[in-house]
């Protein structure tokens, strides 16, 4: 598998095959807080690690808040009490660990800033993107240069809420409130996010449409209960490229 380290910037995600832990978590779950085996989970973070060619990933401790940390170094233990991580640092990756909630990967390469960001509901909702972007700018990007690329996670066909949370979630993340397969009330949170973006400024923003309820390929929460994580995984490799792609 190639890497593409001659790129200036990288981002993954994975899905739930490849790994070797056991069911309900079969088989790359990449999250220690979900009742896993901790050797399990670090056999398959060290496969992760190999298989991009990236000696560290730095975690966080997601919480489903609006909470935004700048990482200036590299720590073996996940960034506390957060839900996006920002920065500058060459050679780290920044993972973000999910099952239905939005992964969000951002960066500006040009300014060699990047970002990994979960979006949950209650962090949509409550601006976790635009603390981010805000984050990034203050670090020397620029909104008109960051890239953004949303992950799998629930969509809005299969992701049924009560009326009143979406209505909620709407009035705070617009373009998020939709009508299930099923006909009921439903929550796209990419697609509010994605309008929220441009709102912000970002113009390069791609959407991966794949529905982690609906894909078996993928954890999900709503679908298993039980169940494992998949991760996105955005870094600067060590050597900016000249030549950008």
């Amino acid at each position: 598998m190639s890497t593409g380290n001659d790129r200036p910037v990288r981002k993954v995600f994975s899905t739930k095959a490849g790994g070797v832990s056991l069911k309900p978590y079969a088989s790359f779950n990449l999250a220690t807080h979900v009742g896993d085996d901790p050797e399990h989970v670090a056999a398959n973070r060290e496969r992760l690690q190999r298989i991009l060619d990236l000696p560290k990933i730095q975690w966080m401790e997601q919480i489903h808040s609006n909470t935004v940390q700048v990482v200036e170094q590299y720590q073996p233990e996940p960034i506390e009490a957060c839900d996006a991580i920002v920065s500058t640092l060459r050679g780290v990756g920044l993972g973000v660990l999910v099952a239905d909630c939005v992964p969000i990967l951002l960066s500006d390469h040009h300014a060699g800033v990047i970002a990994a960001v979960h979006a949950g509901r209650m962090g949509a909702r409550n601006g976790i993107v635009p603390a981010t972007v805000r984050t990034m700018v203050e670090l020397g990007a620029k909104a008109e240069d960051i890239h953004a690329l949303l992950g799998p996670a629930a969509s809005g066909s299969n992701y049924e809420v009560p009326e009143p949370m979406a209505r909620d979630v709407e009035q705070h993340l617009p373009g998020s409130m939709v009508r299930t397969k099923a006909g009921t009330t439903g929550l796209d949170l990419r697609r509010g996010l994605v309008v929220q973006l441009y709102g912000l400024g970002v113009r390069n923003v791609y959407s991966d449409p794949r529905c982690t309820i609906e894909d078996e390929t993928f954890f999900s929460y709503r679908r298993e209960g039980t169940t494992g994580r998949q991760a996105g995984v955005v870094w600067l490799p060590e050597q900016a490229s000249e030549k950008i792609h």
